[in-house]
């Protein structure tokens, strides 16, 4: 299995994929603050890549997140997705407000959309890319060895929360990552 080392090596792959890059600039007309493409469009593409396979993995979604603290009304989220559907029609987007997210977890407010980021339940999951002013900035607050090396643990929120440790193992059982990357390292503990 090949691994991804770096942020630099991370950055190349995604500068390189045209629609990963169509989507960035897809989400940048919208001008959302502070806003983030994260989770499984990311790590499947790291997958992909580390599994060395030819066709992209179909994804359930492309999560696109912000933090605004303002407008915190799921409506708000639903009009964003319209606007992206009517861009690019044919991609599965999902739009979600960070500052309103940290209830589902139980966790205290999240103080940005990076915050959010890693309160994400497993640590390759906890990744997030944008483009500003046509450079790409990468936000992985555990950094990306779990992602490089095809590791999935919880993060330490989730690790230390028993009920979200709970949620991590059945999104384990769930996803069946394993299935599409058969030589992923995948921690239950």
């Amino acid at each position: 299995m090949r691994l991804l080392q770096s942020e630099e090596e991370l950055r190349n792959l995604i500068v390189a994929d045209d629609w990963m890059m169509n989507i960035l600039s897809t989400i940048n007309t919208l001008q959302l603050p502070d806003w983030w493409v994260c989770a499984g469009v990311i790590r499947s593409m790291v997958w992909d890549y580390l599994h060395e396979k030819e066709e992209r993995t179909p994804i359930a979604d492309i999560d696109v997140i912000y933090f605004d603290k303002i407008n915190l009304a799921e409506d708000i989220e639903k009009q964003y997705e319209q606007k992206l559907r009517k861009i690019s029609p044919n991609e599965p987007w999902s739009v979600k407000n960070q500052a309103r997210m940290h209830v589902l977890n139980g966790s205290k407010p999240y103080q940005s959309a990076v915050d959010g980021i890693a309160h994400f339940p497993e640590i390759p999951t906890a990744i997030g890319i944008k483009l500003i002013d046509d450079s790409l900035e990468i936000a992985a607050p555990y950094g990306i060895r779990h992602l490089g090396a095809g590791i999935v643990e919880p993060t330490p929120f989730f690790l230390e929360n028993k009920d979200c440790y709970t949620i991590y193992r059945q999104r384990i059982l769930q996803k069946k990552w394993h299935v599409s990357w058969p030589k992923l390292e995948i921690n239950l503990q």
